[in-house]
């Protein structure tokens, strides 16, 4: 008797729980715009987060109740980004596109080691060895990290193992900047052609020593452009803001640690910065 009472009264009560989901699932539920889905459709599916969003759904849903241009999907094409906006009504919108910039320049040409790492062959696992096995403890110490973090084939490794990116095909979705266990990544407008190709805290010629390209600290970029570069960290810091940007800044620059971005042809420096035309590697500086 005590049995069937207690499953009375457990059956009781599931009826009861169940019957208050019912009424409130009819009183709570709000239905779902159907564009959100359609949107997302429209989608590449990438998730990469370049957008600023966490996903492409999240992406959709803010489409959809205005809380974003299609413009802010980098990965679409420009006759995607206006499919979506004719299909929602609105603006494609405008935004210069943005490409991750390396802080470094010091290859196997160039840059010394210190140590021969032996282990996995990662960026992550070298630099929690001692900081890698790179005599300059800022340098971009070669593993690819960030050309596997990559699912837009964006980055290439060239021959003296620094990374590459190719302008087209970078969407700026960050993974590269995450994947950078030196920080050596940061995310820039297109039009950012000056550029500071060295994240090395040291000061004098010293450095040179470590890395024939490192930046010494002498502040000649900055003295040539004193309203748009300002030395902080003995490294030159360019404000953005202060445009329009020229070369000129790069001209005396020993080193070539600042340098012009040319879209076609790549990384230039100034006159008067020393010739690199070594293409081995450059012997250990315990060696």
């Amino acid at each position: 008797m005590l049995v069937l009472t207690s499953v009375a009264m457990i059956a009781g009560l599931t009826f009861i729980l169940a019957s208050l989901l019912v009424v409130a699932n009819r009183w709570l539920h709000v239905d779902e715009d159907p564009r959100i889905g359609a949107v997302e459709q429209m989608l590449p599916h990438t998730n990469c987060g370049a957008c600023g969003f966490p996903g492409c759904r999240a992406f959709a849903e803010a489409l959809v109740v205005g809380e974003a241009l299609p413009v802010k999907c980098t990965v679409s094409s420009p006759a995607q980004q206006s499919r979506i906006a004719s299909f929602l009504g609105v603006d494609v919108g405008v935004q210069e596109k943005r490409v991750a910039r390396l802080a470094c320049a010091g290859g196997t040409n160039v840059a010394r080691n210190r140590a021969h790492y032996e282990g996995l062959e990662s960026c992550a696992a070298a630099a929690l060895v001692a900081g890698g096995g790179k005599a300059c403890f800022w340098g971009c110490l070669g593993l690819a990290d960030c050309e596997k973090a990559c699912d837009f084939d964006a980055i290439e490794m060239d021959l003296h193992q620094i990374p590459v990116v190719d302008e087209d095909r970078c969407t700026a979705c960050g993974d590269c900047v995450q994947a950078c266990p030196k920080d050596l990544f940061s995310l820039h407008a297109i039009s950012h052609r000056l550029w500071v190709a060295c994240a090395s805290l040291a000061e004098g010629d010293e450095i040179l020593s470590d890395c024939e390209v490192a930046c010494t600290g002498c502040a000649r970029c900055a003295m040539d452009a004193p309203q748009q570069i300002t030395m902080e960290n003995s490294l030159p810091v360019i404000d953005y803001r202060k445009g329009p940007f020229t070369s000129a800044p790069t001209q005396r620059c020993p080193t070539g640690a600042i340098v012009w971005l040319d879209p076609n042809s790549g990384a230039v420096k100034g006159q008067a910065a020393r010739k690199v035309v070594r293409q081995g590697e450059v012997h250990d500086a315990n060696s």
